[in-house]
């Protein structure tokens, strides 16, 4: 559990596993930078025995002013991810996690989700009667409408659909068809005392972060601005997946900046133990503080 002024906020682990080939992800990456950074990379974000990074998937549970909010929902049990075996037709107890970290479906507040990926709106239905029904029944779910734009483009494309694996169908359309879902547009955009929506397209058209403050310190949600730590240190090298590279980069600077300048309290959406922690402004640009 990590804090924040007043939040508590606690991870909720769906998966921790090699995913990709570091150097596969990574093209620049040497045996230079190998040994330069191979003292903290192994075990908790590469894991040397298979050359794979380790990419943890969760969701972190904010709880603050009495509210619970849920930040990202993973990928969800029993989905067919073709390419990712290590995603795939998951059987995880993480409904069960998220009851032990303090709240169950039906007392989550608000569901916000940084961005549209599959690996990230995975819990937000469930199927009831043959249909995706709302995981968290009382909940608001925030969406970035540039996100919901694209991706329902997408989605009826029919040599481009299903978007995101199926996961638009089955997690995104169903909450905007319950009129659950409340878009916006990326920000910066207050949504309350606590919490501020702010733009970080590249990784996805309409990509978001979540800044809180609360009794003087702050906290940022970043989602998949960046996916590991090596991206703190390089902030030029993209993960693959990108909708526009080159704004991704930007925006991961922008980020990097806010992160070093206002010393919030990280909360990345793949990163590795421990999880969260801050971004320091060096002479040759950023690095991580991630102490395990």
């Amino acid at each position: 559990m990590f804090k924040v002024g007043e939040a508590t906020i606690t991870r909720v682990e769906e998966t921790y596993v090699g995913s990709y080939p570091l150097r596969d992800v990574f093209k620049d990456f040497t045996d230079a930078h190998m040994a330069e950074h191979g003292h903290w990379l192994a075990p908790h974000h590469y894991i040397a025995e298979t050359g794979q990074i380790r990419l943890a998937v969760h969701s972190w549970l904010l709880q603050i002013d009495g509210k619970k909010i849920l930040i990202d929902s993973c990928c969800g049990n029993n989905k067919v991810k073709p390419g990712r075996p290590f995603w795939h037709m998951l059987n995880e107890p993480y409904l069960e996690r998220l009851a032990a970290a303090g709240a169950k479906p039906d007392e989550i507040d608000l569901v916000m989700c940084t961005h549209l990926h599959h690996d990230h709106v995975g819990w937000n239905t469930r199927q009831k009667d043959g249909k995706w029904v709302p995981t968290f029944p009382n909940a608001r779910y925030v969406f970035s409408k540039p996100d919901v734009d694209y991706f329902a483009k997408v989605d009826a494309d029919p040599k481009e659909g299903p978007a995101e694996l199926g996961t638009f169908r089955e997690c995104v359309v169903p909450i905007l068809e319950y009129g659950k879902a409340d878009l916006v547009d990326g920000g910066p955009y207050r949504l309350n005392d606590f919490i501020e929506i702010d733009s970080a397209p590249g990784h996805s058209p309409g990509h978001v972060f979540f800044k809180l403050a609360s009794k003087g310190e702050q906290g940022v949600f970043i989602g998949d601005v960046w996916h590991h730590l090596l991206q703190v240190y390089y902030p030029d090298w993209n993960f693959p997946k990108n909708s526009d590279a080159a704004q991704a980069r930007v925006s991961r600077r922008k980020v990097l900046d806010h992160c070093a300048a206002s010393s919030a309290l990280v909360f990345p959406g793949h990163v590795g133990l421990p999880f969260a922690g801050r971004v320091e402004k060096t002479a040759q640009g950023f690095k991580p503080d991630f102490p395990s």
